[in-house]
């Protein structure tokens, strides 16, 4: 018996038992590197406007400290369970271990809909969650960061909440704050800037022309959104995107600069335009040359993967792939160049990583040098993942989870197991 259950614990179970036969790992190993190390469940009362009483249940995993503190996003939305959060722990790890960035995987997360919390409501719910994590986090244990359903403002009251508690100013705890409070400049756009350059990079690989090339978003909130505004700045065309209102389509290309100024007055596409409304379900099949998930987990099944037409699958979200549909991908390994999403999406948590150093250093960089590095870790981590691939013989995400866990698993053995 497990506390860690449902289908996106089950698809990183799954996926790690594929590189554990891979690796040949020992059965008596593998619970060892899979399950996490602690798991955090609180009760977070809030006084509504209203003067009720409500009470969220929150969430914090931290899959391993074997190489340095955990680091992971934390998530508002009401989907949000123990197992999920867990998953995405442990993404973080291989990711983290991929791009040799010093953490272990860690998430977080509140079960709330935050369209009916007021932004008093959404303060006041910050603040308590961060203040019952305080026993178990600190910017050498486990270092905060946003993920969906949370933005620089949270991160700004975490990071308030916590240096209140200990008498000084730790803007270390927390990444993805504002500039003003101690953020990094270019750690906004890093996600999805990772994405458009990775996706442009393959791209030219193939020997497409990025002057015409066209692009499908799924998912319009951070990461999303600075992907395609990114790609629409190389010159591919964007015809559709998607988020949870409904989606867009138009074959000549999408105002990409006046569509987010629209998503980030309204909160949504919603309302962009009647005319150029399509249905959400068809977009990851419409023929382009690079589709970005940028949404949930396990959007794209065995269907989906069998009727896509593009040529890059680039992965923005977490986990949208499901176990099934890369059977379907690695079959199609000709025709869809799949960049895996501990890869394709770990821009964010590579200038995380450049904002704690930063903040411990009290030393802060130009954003020319934080893409720079940033486009430098990617790059290499690429080079290592189609290194890997082509010479076993092995689906890009099989290569790029190999490598992460290989690293962690080399950590834990010269470390011991302690009495």
């Amino acid at each position: 018996m497990s506390v860690y259950s449902g289908p996106v614990f089950d698809m990183a179970a799954n996926q790690f038992a594929v590189i554990a036969d891979h690796l040949s790992i020992p059965l008596d190993e593998r619970d060892r590197l899979l399950l996490p190390k602690r798991a955090i469940t609180v009760s977070c009362p809030i006084h509504r406007d209203d003067g009720t009483i409500a009470v969220f249940e929150g969430y914090r995993v931290q899959h391993h400290l074997t190489l340095g503190p955990t680091k992971g996003g934390t998530r508002f939305a009401p989907s949000v369970d123990i197992g999920e959060v867990a998953a995405l722990a442990i993404w973080m790890s291989w990711k983290c271990a991929l791009a040799g960035l010093p953490y272990g995987g860690a998430k977080g997360g509140v079960r709330v809909d935050l369209s009916r919390l007021s932004r008093r409501e959404l303060e006041l719910l910050s603040r308590r969650y961060m203040q019952e994590m305080i026993p178990f986090v600190g910017p050498h244990t486990d270092v905060m960061a946003p993920d969906m359903g949370t933005n620089e403002q949270v991160m700004a009251w975490f990071m308030d909440t916590y240096s209140m508690y200990q008498g000084h100013t730790v803007t270390e705890i927390v990444t993805g704050k504002p500039v003003a409070s101690g953020g990094t400049v270019g750690r906004l756009e890093a996600t999805g800037r990772g994405v458009a350059y990775l996706a442009r990079r393959v791209l030219n690989e193939l020997s497409i022309n990025l002057n015409g090339a066209t692009a499908v978003i799924q998912g319009f909130g951070n990461v999303g959104s600075y992907a395609a505004f990114e790609l629409h700045q190389y010159g591919l065309k964007v015809i559709a995107v998607a988020d949870h209102t409904g989606a867009l389509y138009d074959k000549s290309g999408l105002d990409i600069p006046a569509l987010m100024h629209h998503a980030s007055t309204h909160g949504s596409i919603a309302g962009f335009s009647n005319e150029l409304a399509y249905d959400p379900d068809q977009i990851l099949t419409l023929p382009c040359d690079v589709v970005v998930p940028a949404a949930m987990e396990r959007v794209i099944d065995a269907h989906i993967a069998q009727n896509m037409k593009c040529r890059v699958l680039a992965e923005g979200a977490n986990g949208p792939t499901t176990p099934e549909a890369d059977l379907v991908l690695e079959k199609r390994q000709d025709e869809i160049f799949v960049i895996p999403d501990i890869l394709c999406n770990s821009g964010g948590v590579v200038v995380s990583y450049f904002e704690w150093v930063q903040d411990l250093q009290q030393l802060f960089w130009e954003e020319e040098e934080v893409t720079r590095r940033e486009y430098h870790i990617l790059d290499r981590a690429f080079d290592q993942m189609v290194k890997r691939a082509k010479a076993d013989k092995i689906p890009h995400r099989t290569a790029a989870m190999a490598i992460g866990v290989e690293k962690v698993r080399a950590a834990k053995t010269t470390r011991g197991l302690f009495p």
